[in-house]
């Protein structure tokens, strides 16, 4: 069971599909209809051009700290301004409608006991910086089977849809001297994960450990002490008795000399290897649990990792156009089919009031920002705080001249 939590910007609705929900209101005919699809295509193609310069812009920035990179780094002198990555990232994230984790949900989830029953430890001194991004925040309930599935337990945990992790490593790292020798000092790592709960961040990190939890060590260390009373006392006695004796000799406390015969000798070995045999078991079992927990947490993220590094961004400007787009798409129909002036409360709370009552979701409609991009694209006319869409076929001819201007010669 999920439980959506506040309402947040994230439309989670692909761009075709909020066209179509639009249209299914039936307040078009087929003519109109089939010109609000003729719109959407072209203003989709107008923020997809807008979107590959911010693309190029990731690019060149990430290229000097990208861990993946391929080409030759060329030493050039360059001149004018040239934006930080993570400024960058950080404006493509916010348009992408991605909430930044803040220090205190992470220090929090931290301390969170793992949904997967494993204890994780992050170094984070490794890295310069580390800055975590959500959308899609939910609670979610589940029913988590114990011994042998004879025992059920409900529990409830926030769950993050999308999550964006940004790690810079520290100037002065030193790979050899850790468990990350293919990472470089100065390098910048993006990830990308779906579906992970609150409680588990620690384990998108690539430093994570796994520590034994006390009650590992209890399953472990009780069954070790009371096998090794039994082979104490059923295997090692004799042994015992026999070293006993020798080191008593040997340090004097003894007068009599202990006779090493055959039958002693084997004594002794037999002891000495059921006490290595014993002691290599206990070991063999703290490395298979162990070894069992790495495989728990290698499964999981093997399935919830989405992208790594620049194919992080790349994914995210498609996020962010798509976002663009259906935030624009919606406000510009609500408005054009109307019909009269709105205000922007009274257009943003149109689209709300629909999405709740209509498809059972509660968002908070980014209506500001939807409508400076239609105004920056004279796709509707702003005067005393209220707002008229155009035509649908004048909207369309505006974008198409401003395609157009996009090539225009200088």
């Amino acid at each position: 069971m999920t439980i959506r939590l506040d309402p947040k910007r994230y439309i989670p609705y692909r761009k075709h599909d909020i066209v179509e929900m639009c249209l299914s209101r039936n307040e078009l005919d087929a003519a109109g209809a089939e010109r609000f699809r003729v719109f959407s295509h072209r203003l989709g193609s107008v923020f997809h051009y807008e979107y590959h310069a911010l693309q190029e812009q990731l690019k060149n920035a990430y290229a000097p700290v990208n861990p993946d990179a391929d080409t030759r780094k060329v030493e050039l002198n360059r001149t004018g301004f040239e934006p930080r990555f993570i400024d960058l990232l950080e404006s493509l994230l916010d348009k992408a409608n991605y909430e930044k984790v803040s220090d205190t949900d992470l220090q929090q989830a931290l301390k969170e006991e793992s949904m997967f029953k494993i204890r994780l430890q992050v170094d984070f001194s490794d890295f310069e910086e580390v800055l975590l991004f959500c959308r899609g925040q939910s609670v979610r309930n589940e029913t988590l089977l114990s011994w042998f599935g004879m025992r059920k337990r409900e529990i409830s945990f926030t769950n993050y849809d999308r999550v964006v992790v940004y790690l810079k490593f520290r100037h002065d790292f030193d790979p050899s001297q850790g468990q990350l020798p293919a990472n470089r000092a100065g390098a910048t790592l993006l990830k990308l994960f779906q579906n992970v709960p609150k409680a588990d961040l620690e384990m998108l990190f690539p430093n994570t450990r796994v520590r034994m939890r006390t009650l590992d060590k209890l399953m472990i260390g009780v069954p070790a002490v009371v096998s090794g009373g039994i082979v104490i006392t059923t295997k090692l006695g004799t042994t015992l008795v026999l070293i006993g004796s020798l080191i008593g000799y040997w340090i004097g406390m003894r007068q009599d000399p202990v006779e090493l015969n055959k039958a002693t000798v084997i004594a002794l070995l037999a002891g000495l290897g059921a006490l290595g045999a014993y002691l290599w078991k206990q070991v063999s079992n703290f490395r298979n649990r162990k070894l069992r927990f790495m495989q728990t947490l290698t499964r999981n993220l093997y399935f919830k990792n989405l992208d790594n590094n620049a194919g992080v961004f790349f994914r995210l400007i498609n996020d962010a156009e798509e976002e663009e787009c259906k935030e624009a798409t919606l406000a510009y129909y609500f408005l054009m089919v109307s019909g009269k002036s709105l205000t922007a409360d009274e257009l943003d709370a149109d689209i709300e009031s629909w999405f709740a009552q209509h498809w059972k979701i509660k968002l908070d409609f980014e209506i500001n920002d939807a409508l400076q991009k239609l105004v920056r694209l004279r796709l509707v006319e702003f005067s005393d705080d209220r707002y008229t869409a155009v035509s649908t076929g004048e909207a369309i001819n505006r974008l198409d001249k401003q395609w157009d201007n996009y090539f225009a010669a200088a």
